[in-house]
């Protein structure tokens, strides 16, 4: 099992469901630190079904939202599906702005999003 600082993993097959450790994601070594243990979980790990629950998290920089998207692809790549839950309304917002709610699957509770994946929670 990897170690991680920044996300927390729980595995269910091929699907990781992820949650945040810190509230604000923003400084760029955190969102690297991030971003490379998100990555793994595809390259390593071999999952290709990901959930990220952003329960507790308050705040999201420009930059961690450009990870999010290539995460997003490495995940397509793979031929999986990367979902989103639990948005802070600020956050949402922001996604709808920049119309990335156009690009991500996101659903309003895990347990809704783990359903659209096929698994009954």
């Amino acid at each position: 099992m990897t170690e991680r600082r920044r996300i927390t993993v729980v595995t269910i097959g091929d699907l990781a469901t992820v949650r945040f450790n810190d509230k604000k994601i923003v400084d760029s070594a955190s969102i690297e630190e991030m971003g490379a243990e998100l990555m793994s979980l595809v390259d390593k790990d071999k999952m290709k079904h990901i959930l990220l629950n952003f329960e507790g998290v308050e705040f999201l920089s420009s930059a961690a939202l450009n990870k999010l998207i290539l995460i997003d692809k490495k995940v397509k790549q793979a031929g999986g599906n990367l979902r989103l839950c639990c948005l802070r309304e600020e956050i949402k917002e922001v996604f709808t702005i920049t119309r990335l709610d156009r690009v991500f699957d996101i659903r309003k509770t895990e347990k809704e999003a783990l359903k659209a994946f096929g698994v009954d929670s």
